[in-house]
């Protein structure tokens, strides 16, 4: 049976990936801040014996080097870091604390503690585990705002921790292309999660169409893939 690990994997994208590769028969362990308010995904995990639930902040460096320690020795075909923040709740109250001229810098610290630091930290704690099973994956759930020529939107903070996270993981790619490893990106599209404003709510696109075309993506992945950045669809994003 091969095995997943899922950060953010209460809700939205990640709650889907859960469910999804569960039912393909898949382990995974599923990861999220506060699992006694996670609802949505205990129930699964009642209806799922190989859903492992796991409580871990991807800011908090110890607890996930605490996590890699417990499951030394456990391959880990593909590590999906998906844990991510767009900045204060609700977006449409806060979006001028990412703009030019009104930028709230704490905002920003810890959109990119969340965003870029978290995915490298769990990659750099859980690389043994990855390297050590059949489908060497790491995959980081990135976003079109995050390419420099594709996408301009005012919010500084959520777009550069997304441009920072796919230089980080091209880089990282590199590194680890010697012990066959696969590193992509992949970006879910305008989908219907709390991470996008209300009243665009009826142009996105539901989490099970997106999920469902980033794991065939993700089943399709070679070494020639690695460092990529695609969209849900298969369309290649330009840095």
């Amino acid at each position: 049976m091969p095995t997943i690990l899922i950060t953010g994997a209460n809700q939205g994208i990640g709650l889907e990936f859960t469910d999804q590769y569960a039912a393909a028969g898949w382990s995974v362990i599923a990861c999220c801040r506060t699992p006694d308010k996670a609802d949505a995904l205990l129930a699964l995990a009642g209806n799922s014996p190989q859903i492992v639930v796991e409580r871990l902040d991807v800011q908090d460096h110890g607890a996930i080097d605490e996590l890699a320690k417990r499951y030394r020795g456990q391959p880990i075909d593909i590590l999906l870091n998906n844990a991510g923040i767009v900045g204060p709740y609700p977006l449409d109250d806060h979006l001028e604390r990412q703009h030019f001229g009104t930028m709230d810098y704490s905002v920003w610290d810890d959109v990119l503690h969340t965003n870029t630091f978290g995915p490298l930290k769990m990659t750099e704690a859980f690389v043994e585990q990855v390297a050590a099973s059949k489908q060497k994956k790491i995959i980081s759930i990135s976003s079109s705002v995050g390419s420099i020529t594709e996408v301009t939107i005012p919010g500084i903070a959520y777009a550069s921790s997304k441009s920072a996270l796919n230089r980080v993981m091209t880089i990282v790619a590199k590194e680890l292309a010697e012990q066959h490893i696969i590193v992509a990106m992949l970006c879910p599209g305008f989908t219907r999660t709390r991470m996008i404003s209300e009243k665009h709510f009826q142009y996105a696109i539901e989490t099970n169409t997106s999920v469902k075309g980033m794991r065939k993506i993700i089943s399709e992945l070679t070494p020639d893939d690695t460092g990529s950045f695609t969209r849900y669809n298969g369309d290649k994003i330009a840095w």
